[in-house]
Order: structure tokens, then C-alpha cells, then sequence
């Protein structure tokens, strides 16, 4: 089945429901510079699958998809960091933990097939 539009990768859905999530979790913190870097490391997941996706060469989208998953990796790290710092308790740290990670394990699938 070919892809039509960007809203229709699960990796993208997937990372928009992440995006939502973090979001939410962290919209009152008053650690600023911290929200705002877990909230940007987010976005720049679903907008990086986007971007690539609308570039149209595989080559491109490609590497825009390589950037969204170094991005999984950074809203873990800072998850991590949030647990630490008491930001979040530890179910909640988990449940975003691992929807990061089955993003980042559904973008490397898609980086296969490409």
C-alpha cells in the first residue's frame, strides 16, 4: 500500500500522540528551559516524518527520518531526566519511555524499507 500523505505513517500518528502527551504532562512546569527542550525534542519528531515524507525522494525522507529518531532518543534521555528529578513519577516516565521507543523501533523499520 503507498503512503499519500504524511498523516497516514503510524510513526507520525504515533509521535503526534507523544507530542500531545509530553505536552500535557509538562505544560505547567516551571522548569522552562527544560519543558521547552522535551517539548521541541517532541515536535521535532512528527515534524521531521513530515518534512521528509513531503520532500518526495526516498534519499530525503530517508534522512529526515534518521533526525526523528535521533529525537526518540533525546525525549527519552530527557524523560530519564525528569524521572530523576522527580518532574514525573515512575509510570508515567515508562508509558512515554515506551511509546518513544516503539516510534523509534517503527522508524527504523520504515528506514529499512527505504
Amino acid at each position: 500500500m503507498k503512503i499519500e500523505k504524511f498523516e497516514d505513517i503510524i510513526a507520525w500518528k504515533k509521535a503526534e500522540e507523544l507530542t500531545i502527551k509530553i505536552y500535557t504532562e509538562f505544560s505547567k512546569s516551571k522548569d522552562f528551559g527544560f519543558r521547552d527542550q522535551i517539548c521541541r525534542a517532541s515536535v521535532s519528531i512528527m515534524n521531521n516524518i513530515a518534512e521528509g515524507f513531503e520532500r518526495n525522494t526516498d534519499k530525503e525522507f530517508k534522512f529526515f527520518l534518521f533526525i526523528a529518531k535521533g529525537s526518540c532518543g533525546e525525549v527519552r534521555s530527557m524523560l530519564h531526566l525528569a524521572k530523576s528529578l522527580k518532574y514525573l513519577d515512575e509510570e508515567k516516565c515508562n508509558g512515554l519511555t515506551s511509546l518513544s521507543s516503539e516510534i523509534s523501533r517503527i522508524i527504523a523499520g520504515l528506514i529499512k524499507k527505504l
